[in-house]
Order: C-alpha cells, then structure tokens, then sequence
C-alpha cells in the first residue's frame, strides 16, 4: 500500500515536469524545424538574380544609378607646390558639366581676399600673372599664375554655379630652392688627400637642370691637365652634388662655389695644409678638416693625446 503511495506520487511529479517543458520542447523543435524550410520574401523585396520571371514576365532589379549633375575629379585636381618664379598651373577638372556650360559657370576665387579670378575663360582680375585657360570639350579648367611670388601661397577655390554651389580647394605653395655646402664655410685639407666638396639643393619641387662649380670664380674643367676632378651628380627630392679633387694641393686652395640651376650658389673656402702644419704646436687647431677625403674636427681627446706625446718627447 504503502509503494502504491509512493507510485502515485511519483507519476504525479513526472506529468506536472511534463506539462512544464513541453511548450518549450515544441517552440525548439519548431525553431529547429523552420532554420530548414525557406523564408518567405517580401514582396518589395528585390530578387536575389538579376533577372527574375514571374508570371512570364521579366522584372529587372534595381541597379545603382550614374551622377546626375556636376562633380570634381579629385584624382586631377590636386594641391600645387611651385618655384618661385616659375608658371604655375592649378587644375580643376570638373565631371558631368556636359551642355551645361551655359547656364553653369566654372570659376577661381583666392581666399586670402576672396578675390574672383575667373568665370569660365575670362580672366576677372587686373594682375595679369593670372589668366584662364580651359579648351572646348574639356574637362579642365586651369588656373595660369606666371612668376609666383611666396605671397601667393595659399588656397584657391574652384567653384561651381550651381545652386547651392559646389567648392573644391586647391592649396599653392611656392617654395625657393636653397643651396647648402655641408662642412662650410671654411675646410682644412691635409695636402695629398681627396677633396671632396658636398652640395645640396633643397626645398626644390624638381630637379635642377644643372649643376657647375667654380674655382676662384672660374668653372672648373673636368678634363684639366692637372687631372684628378671629377663631379658626381645624384638627382631626385634632395638634389647632392660631389666634387671629388683627388691629391690635394697648396694651388687647390680657394674659393669654391657651387651653382644649381634653380637656386642661389653658395661657396666654401679650402685650405690645402702642409703636413707638419696640420697640428702647430700653438694649440690653434682648424675647426673642420678633412683627411683622406672625410671630414675630421680635433677632440678633447685629440688634444689629450697630443699633450701627452709632447710630454713624453720633453721627458
């Protein structure tokens, strides 16, 4: 009696723990079921094929549509950086214009005093450095500057007439090359050593066409007599350039200058030293000097050294 109690209360407890989990037992197999069947697809919803038929009628999906109006090439209107002196060109190259061009202008305006340059091929501005150029069927319309000065650095706006209109800025910067002699102005030259004059051309946006250098004011000749003077030229960024004059002598002593193309020349003075008169016993040592075709500058330890060999030789 007492077993069939105890029977009852356990069928008891396993129908009410059925009547618990069953609901969610279907809701999962459901769930489960339905990760397997398709999905309905809404009706505004585009095909997943380009091409679908339905009912014996072809639906053609949604494709991305081309530009409507006017918008700059970015790739081709770029910032500027020019030579002082030299033409620069702004170019503003402006898409989709089409037939537009009579109703649509293209123009320039610098921001440093929202001066209007241009509108279309007129030039609207008294300072005849600037001019418009722009030929029929192109997409560029281009900015002349002749002989830019460091005042005309700064941005210029390219402008479209539409409504609202539409900018692009285009940033100018002039720039003057400057020439360096690395080691100047004044280097000491152990008699019997390689010379060798380095020149740097700097802060240019291209190379320079050429470079020469003078000797006491007169161009140094590659194929002298006294033999011996090479150049060598290594172009690109930074332009350097090397004047090698192998055994060094006293007549090689001089006003050096090296003159690029495009920027200022700048000079050194050599001085081709005896031997013995490399270290004077006075103390006065030269503040650069080269030994074997490379710079040297006397040390503290230098000095410590030679104080000491003195001292040893007095002893």
């Amino acid at each position: 009696m007492a077993n069939k109690g105890f029977g009852e209360v356990i069928g008891l407890f396993l129908a009410v723990a059925f009547c618990i989990t069953c609901p969610e037992y279907v809701s999962s197999a459901q769930r489960e079921l339905g990760k397997g069947s398709p999905t309905n697809t809404s009706a505004t919803s585009p095909p997943a094929a380009d091409n679908v038929i339905r009912s014996g009628v072809v639906v053609d999906t949604p494709r991305p549509t081309p530009r409507t109006g006017p918008y700059f090439d970015l790739a081709a209107s770029k910032n500027v950086t020019a030579l002082l002196g030299k033409t620069a060109y702004l170019n503003c190259r402006v898409k989709n214009l089409g037939n537009k061009t009579l109703n649509m202008q293209v123009s320039w305006v610098r921001h440093r005093d929202i001066h209007l340059l241009t509108v279309g091929r007129y030039t609207y501005t008294s300072d005849q450095r600037f001019r418009a150029i722009h030929l029929p069927h192109s997409e560029d319309w281009t900015l002349q500057i002749k002989y830019p000065q460091h005042r005309d650095s700064g941005i210029y706006e390219c402008q479209i007439s539409t409504t609202p209109h539409m900018s692009h800025f285009i940033h100018l910067n002039v720039v003057e090359p400057t020439t360096e002699i690395i080691g100047g102005p004044d280097l000491y030259i152990d008699r019997g050593s390689t010379i060798n004059l380095t020149c740097v051309v700097l802060y240019s946006p291209e190379p320079p066409a050429y470079i020469f250098w003078n000797h006491n004011d007169a161009i140094i000749s590659y194929d002298s007599p006294r033999g011996g003077v090479s150049v060598v030229t290594e172009k690109g960024e930074t332009t350097t350039s090397f004047l090698l004059i192998q055994q060094a002598r006293p007549s090689d002593s001089g006003n050096y200058q090296c003159n690029p193309s495009n920027a200022q020349s700048k000079s050194v003075v050599v001085h081709v030293l005896n031997a013995n008169s490399i270290f004077p016993l006075s103390g006065e040592y030269p503040a650069a000097m080269q030994r074997g075709g490379q710079a040297f500058a006397p040390t503290s330890t230098h000095c410590i050294v030679l104080a000491t060999s003195i001292f040893l030789a007095l002893s």
